[in-house]
C-alpha cells in the first residue's frame, strides 16, 4: 500500500460517513460547512463526498479558487498589456482562458499576442533574462500558497539586475473574506474546513480569530477522501459539543505557525491593501501589493495602459457560486452556453472551480 493508497481507504471512508450519520441522528437543524479549497471542492466532487453525509450535513463550497475570485478587471488590464508593443505576458495555464470583458489572453494570443505559459515565475524571470529587448509581465494570481514564489522571483530580478521584469499582482489572501462570509446571515455557516495549501504557510493558529472572536468551528483538513471525511467529523463534534477551536486534520504537513521563511519573504517584498473579488467586492486589507522599495516591478504602476470598461457576462453566477449561496447547477448557463470547451464564467475554467468540478463529476 503506497502513501495515497492509505488516505482513499473506502472503508475507512465509509466508517466516517456511518459515525457522522450516528453522531447527527434526530438532529433537526442541519449543519452547514464551506471549504475554502479548489482543491477540496473538486475532491467532494471526485469522491462523492456529498452523497456519503446525511441531509443533517451539508458541504458548500466557497471562495476558494484563485483564478476563479479574480475579476474582469485584471483580466481587462492584462489583456491591454499584451496588446502593447515589445511585450511578453507570462502566466500560469488557468488565466489564458478566462474571459475578460470583451475577450481573453487566449484570444489575444490567437491574433498575435506574445502571451507564453509558464509553470514557474523564475521561468518568466529567466525568459525577461534572454530577452533584454522585450518586457515581461508575469500575471501574479493566488492566494498565500504562490505569492511567497513570484515575491521570490522579485527578488530574483533585483539580484539580476533585470529592468524589464514585472508583476501585475491579484493576490488574495484567505483570512478577511473567511470572516466577512463567516458574518453573511443568508449563509448561516456553522464551521470552515480549512484550505490545506494556504495553511501550510500561514498555519494553522491564522484562523484562531475566526473560532474565538466569531464562534466559528476551523478544521485544517487535507485532500483526500479520509481527510476530508475526518475533517467533516471533527466539525460536527465541535457544533454538537458547542465548542469552536482551530484543529488541524492535516498535521502531516500543516503546522500551528506556517512556514515562517515563506511569510518573512512575503513581508517583505508584498503590503497588505484592498481588493475586489470576484462576486464578493472590494474587501479591505484581503489583498496584497507590491510594496514601495520594489515599485519598479509594479506593472500596474510602472505601465501606464488603457483599458477597456468593465462589462460582466450576463447570466453568469460565479459570483454567487464563489458566495456559496447558489451551487452550478442553479445557473442558467451550466453544461448548457458555459462548458469547459466554451467557458463564460471564471468557475468554469480553472482546474479549481467549483463549475468545473461540477461539470465533471457532479453531473
Amino acid at each position: 500500500m503506497n502513501y495515497l493508497d492509505e488516505f482513499r481507504d473506502r472503508q475507512v471512508v465509509l466508517g466516517f460517513a456511518e459515525r457522522i450519520r450516528g453522531l447527527v441522528e434526530g438532529r433537526t437543524t442541519p449543519m452547514t460547512f464551506m471549504e475554502i479549497c479548489g482543491t477540496h471542492t473538486m475532491a467532494i466532487y471526485q469522491y462523492g463526498i456529498r452523497s456519503l453525509l446525511p441531509a443533517e450535513v451539508r458541504l458548500i463550497s466557497g471562495p476558494g479558487c484563485p483564478v476563479c475570485v479574480t475579476p474582469n478587471g485584471y483580466v481587462d488590464r492584462a489583456i491591454a498589456l499584451a496588446r502593447l508593443p515589445g511585450t511578453i505576458i507570462a502566466t500560469f495555464g488557468d488565466m489564458v482562458r478566462v474571459p475578460g470583458s470583451s475577450t481573453s489572453l487566449m484570444e489575444e494570443r490567437a491574433r498575435g499576442a506574445d502571451i507564453r505559459i509558464v509553470y514557474s515565475p523564475l521561468d518568466a524571470v529567466a525568459l525577461a533574462a534572454r530577452n533584454p529587448q522585450l518586457r515581461v509581465i508575469f500575471l501574479g494570481v493566488g492566494f498565500e500558497t504562490t505569492a511567497p514564489t513570484i515575491a521570490g522571483s522579485i527578488l530574483a530580478a533585483e539580484q539580476q539586475g533585470l529592468a524589464n521584469y514585472f508583476v501585475l499582482t491579484a493576490h488574495k489572501t484567505i483570512p478577511v473574506p473567511m470572516q466577512i462570509l463567516a458574518d453573511d446571515p443568508e449563509l448561516r455557516i456553522d464551521g470552515y474546513l480549512c484550505p490545506a495549501h494556504v495553511s501550510a504557510i500561514i498555519g494553522a493558529n491564522a484562523y484562531r480569530p475566526l473560532a474565538e472572536k466569531q464562534g466559528i468551528p476551523c478544521v485544517v483538513t487535507g485532500f483526500e477522501s479520509t481527510d476530508v471525511m475526518q475533517g467533516v467529523e471533527m466539525l460536527v463534534r465541535q457544533v454538537l459539543a458547542g465548542e469552536s477551536r482551530v484543529e488541524n486534520q492535516y498535521r502531516r504537513v500543516v503546522t500551528a505557525e506556517g512556514n515562517v521563511r515563506a511569510q518573512a519573504v512575503l513581508t517583505r517584498v508584498f503590503t497588505p491593501c484592498d481588493v475586489a473579488w470576484r462576486g464578493i467586492g472590494v474587501i479591505p486589507g484581503s489583498g496584497l501589493r507590491i510594496a514601495e522599495p520594489y515599485a519598479r516591478y509594479d506593472a500596474e504602476r510602472a505601465i501606464p495602459v488603457a483599458v477597456e470598461a468593465l462589462r460582466e457576462h450576463r447570466g453568469c453566477l460565479c459570483g454567487e457560486i464563489l458566495k456559496g449561496k447558489v451551487s452550478p447547477f442553479d445557473c442558467p448557463l451550466f453544461a448548457t452556453t458555459c462548458t469547459p470547451e466554451a467557458p463564460v464564467g471564471a468557475c468554469m475554467v480553472s482546474s479549481e472551480g467549483t463549475c468545473a468540478a461540477a461539470y465533471k463529476y457532479g453531473r
